[in-house]
């Protein structure tokens, strides 16, 4: 079992993608997902690492590289789903370039996030808000849950037409690059698809470059929330699964923590993911130390591998959880 990371963690604190990648291969890892906030200057660095095969790249998460003219990396500058629809081209423009990127680097996936369906009286950071209350267990909880599900009912329609028609372009060329597209599950309930409409979609476009990207934390967020059953939905949705995410969960909804300073119970999804031929990638926090990082590697091969049990980790997590105005970590 070969476990990548995704470089986001490190790509910030680095100049070149040479020093990138030998820290990373510090750490003992040497399969990588090029993150989404990868920048051109790192390229040369990181083809040479590659030609010289000290690395193995599999995924690659867009927009990657960082395209010309944008301040920062994010894997949501343009969406699919957005309904403007200049902003709806432009996504799908540059997630074709990051296909051909992917495909000229030898990755096989690339991992999206299609956007959201725009909620007016309600979201879930209103539902996390309470959890900070600790009012999950309320009726007010239950009122704001049910109003927020009646909602996203009913303006998903839209955005999930919105990023159908994207597909309609895209999947014709993922098949001709040999890439294929991984749509990754969200914390929120805003997010499209949802595990629904990703159900449909897979059913719509029954290709094998359509594919379903599974976000250990995220799937958990989704659980504490009282959106979805986590590995219910894992289950359903596996045969089409593309790669995962891994990292913990710590209160509630603290994601990229590095196991095993969570609860999220790793060791339960053992079973359906450990043996298989897929991108399997770690995402810590880019605040995450190595030695935290090298711990939560040693973890997961331990609960999935049959590894030795590592050293108790510190007590805390890397970093405090979101207050109600911190934006999430994707």
């Amino acid at each position: 079992m070969e476990i990548a990371i995704t470089t986001r963690w490190n790509a910030a604190r680095h100049e070149t993608g040479e020093s990138m990648i030998e820290e990373i291969l510090g750490l003992g890892i040497d399969h990588l997902e090029l993150g989404y906030d990868t920048r051109v200057d790192l390229l040369p660095g990181i083809h040479a690492m590659r030609e010289a095969k000290a690395v193995t790249i599999r995924s690659v998460h867009n927009y990657c590289p960082v395209p010309l003219g944008v301040g920062r990396g994010h894997p949501e500058i343009w969406t699919f789903c957005d309904l403007n629809r200049r902003n709806h081209e432009l996504a799908v423009q540059h997630t074709l370039r990051t296909m051909q990127f992917a495909a000229e680097i030898g990755a096989e996936i690339v991992v999206i996030h299609c956007g959201y369906a725009q909620l007016r009286r309600i979201s879930t950071r209103d539902l996390m808000d309470l959890i900070h209350l600790d009012q999950k267990n309320s009726a007010r909880y239950d009122r704001a849950w049910m109003k927020m599900m009646k909602e996203r009912e009913k303006r998903g329609t839209k955005p999930y037409d919105q990023l159908c028609r994207a597909l309609d372009v895209l999947l014709p060329e993922a098949e001709s690059l040999g890439v294929s597209l991984g749509l990754e599950n969200l914390p929120t309930y805003e997010a499209v698809p949802h595990e629904g409409e990703m159900d449909l979609l897979l059913r719509r476009y029954p290709s094998p470059r359509l594919r379903y990207w599974h976000d250990l934390g995220h799937g958990q967020i989704r659980e504490n929330l009282g959106l979805i059953n986590h590995l219910r939905w894992l289950e359903t949705l596996s045969p089409a699964l593309g790669g995962v995410h891994i990292h913990d969960v710590a209160n509630e909804i603290q994601d990229h923590v590095m196991p095993p300073q969570g609860t999220l119970g790793l060791a339960r999804f053992r079973d359906l993911l450990a043996h298989r031929d897929i991108p399997l990638v770690l995402e810590p926090t880019s605040r995450a130390t190595p030695e935290e990082v090298r711990q939560g590697l040693a973890w997961v091969k331990h609960w999935w591998a049959d590894g030795p049990e590592p050293p108790p980790p510190a007590e805390n997590p890397s970093a405090p959880p979101p207050s109600p105005s911190q934006p999430l970590d994707l």
